[in-house]
């Protein structure tokens, strides 16, 4: 099954809606990825410090086989309470897992921790979650918004020397109208890089006012971790496709796209990372599964890349585009 086409249409694929909600005083907000008719969920989690809630239906064996939405949030922790607002917005419009007289919304949800930029007592909750929902559309809006209001990349010299990290999507489309996509809030402790070079976008900055990029990855092989770190960084991706999938299926799919994390992340999946990938599935089309996964993580790579290249400064952290004249070292 080869590739027809590669391109970012800023449009999710039928059946999946994508809504922000950002509070740029306290620099948070929160992202859904809204997909009320249902779709199968998997998971894989790479990072040492990931922050979840009701991954259980993601998991094979588990009684429900569909979820409803996936909720991802800044405020660490605090921010998960917020996943409520989300099943309040789908209650109220008769979705979720018929249990009986009631329908309970399934809403897996992942967090980024964005607290030691802006106000750390700024945290997104139900109110700002409901506002996500009513928000949400095909269009997919990227950069400083949702849930990546808040995120940071390059933290080897701290939160002071890092790059603003952001909310990017990528599409891809495959034979037979396949497609498969990526949608990632970039939060990471290392450098986010050019895949295909290597060749740092956003990451570490050698001081406050510079726009020189110091490589976290070499620096750490030559003894520079001296400073305590703690779980303050995460990269969270959500690959979409309308291939038909089963939870087994679609876990070897978030697996596979972790790939795309380790090509435009460096380092990555660290003990200060709560690294994680959902993989959900709607539609019915019919794809290779190794292919499928080829094509998640490549998504993942470029949703990666335009998360940072989409991303504004705030909080006094630039983002890669206001630096000017990048370089490596």
């Amino acid at each position: 099954m080869a590739a027809q086409k590669a391109n970012s249409p800023l449009r999710t694929l039928p059946g999946i809606r994508v809504g922000h909600a950002s509070d740029f005083r306290g620099l948070t907000g929160c992202t859904v990825i809204l997909c009320e008719g249902g779709g199968v969920c998997g998971v894989d989690i790479r990072g040492s410090a990931a922050g979840t809630r009701d991954l259980a239906p993601c998991l094979p064996g588990h009684l429900v086989e569909r979820v409803h939405a996936l909720f991802l949030t800044g405020g660490s922790a605090f921010g998960l309470d917020a996943a409520g607002g989300v099943m309040q917005f789908l209650e109220s419009r008769g979705i979720g897992f018929s249990a009986g007289k009631v329908r309970v919304p399934i809403v897996p949800a992942a967090v980024i921790f964005d607290l030691n930029l802006g106000s750390s007592k700024a945290r997104p909750d139900p109110a700002m979650a409901r506002r996500a929902c009513r928000s949400a559309r095909q269009h997919v809006a990227e950069g400083s918004v949702g849930v990546g209001t808040g995120a940071t990349v390059g933290k080897l010299l701290g939160v002071d020397h890092a790059t603003k990290g952001g909310v990017g999507f990528a599409s891809l489309t495959l034979l037979g109208g396949v497609l498969v996509q990526a949608l990632a809030v970039v939060n990471a402790f290392g450098d986010v890089v050019e895949p295909s070079t290597g060749k740092v976008l956003a990451g570490a900055r050698r001081a406050q006012n510079s726009s020189q990029f110091v490589d976290t990855a070499e620096r750490m092989l030559k003894g520079d971790v001296r400073r305590v770190f703690g779980a303050t960084n995460t990269t969270v991706v959500a690959v979409m496709t309308n291939v038909v999938l089963d939870k087994l299926q679609a876990t070897k799919v978030a697996q596979m796209a972790q790939d795309g994390l380790a090509r435009a992340i460096r380092p990555v999946h660290t003990q200060f990372d709560g690294d994680l990938v959902f993989a959900l599935s709607v539609g019915h089309k019919r794809a290779d599964l190794n292919a499928l996964g080829t094509a998640a993580a490549e998504v993942t790579a470029r949703a990666i890349v335009r998360g940072v290249l989409t991303a504004r400064g705030l909080g006094g952290v630039p983002a890669c585009r206001e630096l000017g004249g990048l370089s490596r070292k």
